[in-house]
């Protein structure tokens, strides 16, 4: 190719237009590359949200990890759980929130960049907007019930009120949490039956693991034996529970004798309460019920039960005598009532008739099955 050819080329070659390079296309890379940045930013502000809702988890917890007064070692000594279960719930939760946070932080983003790019195309985006204000409305009309339980879930997460392990009080479902979302926990009661509860509809929340646990006893104690025995009792059976080492490890403090609770003709309830781990309330109850019963069988003592005495009366046959006549009946009712009043006076109360009494007084009567047959 020679140089005039050349020359012709460019001379002729189509000139490049950079008022619309410059116009559109760079709007909407700067669209584009801003809504990236934004992104990447907004992450890490939710970063470092979900650390200050872990209390250390993410970036702080090595530094903390060693000194005796970060949260962690606080919270495992005022409450006996392991600092490492207790991190381990944290970050659980950080992971959650952080989840969330960055999951809605990218599709707000990313829908405002998709329609402002739409707008810089010369499209309508007016429709759009027309259509997403009317799915808004339905929305907000249908789907209440599911913002409310993601609301509902985000909250309980951030609160910390239960965890998957916990167990817990949701009102008709009570057991240990096997699966806890930002939609609906589900619950494992004592029976084995799975509840599936929604977040939203959740209005209180007992929590039977957090923190610490308090094993309540009700001991029904006989008027013979006094408060000083009993406290010796407490003594002996709390070292006899020590040398279980299970049971040993789940006491947080001595068993604490709050008083007499209540009392009754037979007996007195004697309220005693020891401070346990999260969720081995249950097992320390058992242990301290069943070293009390050999300490008392060791020492005579027994538990009191209710008296009560029941009496026992044969009903009149349809073909007795008395049953005919209501005169005579009332006559023999009111004196045998006499006899019995007088008879209590006298000798106290009577005791209760045998089955050969009964049949004998139904034989005088004449309403003996052999007398019918002859």
């Amino acid at each position: 190719m020679t140089f005039d050819a050349l020359k012709t080329d460019l001379v002729t070659a189509p000139k490049i237009d950079w008022d619309f390079l410059l116009d559109a296309p760079l709007r909407i890379v700067i669209i584009i590359v801003g809504a990236i940045v934004l992104n990447m930013v907004m992450r890490l502000f939710i970063r470092r949200f979900s650390t200050a809702v872990a209390k250390g988890t993410v970036g702080s917890e090595k530094k903390a990890e060693n000194s005796k007064f970060s949260s962690t070692v606080m919270e495992s000594q005022r409450t006996g759980i392991e600092p490492t279960v207790i991190r381990e719930r944290r970050a659980q939760r950080a992971k959650t929130v952080g989840r969330m946070l960055s999951s809605v932080a990218t599709i707000i983003i990313s829908v405002i960049a998709i329609l402002m790019v739409l707008d810089q195309l010369n499209f309508n985006i007016a429709p759009i907007l027309a259509s997403a204000g009317i799915v808004g409305v339905a929305l907000a009309f249908g789907a209440q019930e599911l913002v409310k339980d993601y609301l509902s879930g985000f909250f309980m997460v951030i609160e910390d009120q239960y965890g998957i392990g916990d167990t817990v009080d949701l009102g008709e479902a009570v057991g240990e949490v096997e699966d806890f979302g930002l939609r609906k926990t589900a619950v494992r009661d004592l029976t084995g039956t799975l509840w599936h509860v929604r977040n939203g509809e959740i209005m209180r929340v007992g929590n039977l693991s957090q923190g610490w646990a308090r094993a309540v006893l009700e001991i029904p104690v006989n008027y013979s034996t006094s408060m000083d025995t009993y406290r010796e009792i407490t003594e002996t059976v709390t070292a006899e529970m020590a040398k279980d080492t299970e049971v040993a490890s789940a006491m947080l403090e001595l068993p604490e004798i709050a008083g007499v609770q209540s009392l009754s003709a037979e007996y007195r309830v004697i309220r005693t309460m020891i401070k346990t781990k999260p969720n081995l309330q249950w097992l320390v109850e058992r242990s301290f019920r069943a070293e009390l019963t050999n300490e008392f069988d060791r020492r005579g003592i027994t538990i009191p039960i209710i008296q009560e005495t029941v009496l026992r009366t044969l009903p009149r046959s349809a073909d007795s005598p008395e049953a005919t006549t209501d005169g005579d009946s009332d006559a023999d009712d009111r004196a045998r009532a006499a006899h019995m009043t007088q008879r209590t006076k006298d000798h106290g109360p009577s005791p209760l008739p045998s089955d050969d009494e009964i049949r004998s007084t139904t034989d005088e009567a004449g309403t003996d099955t052999s007398d019918k047959e002859s």
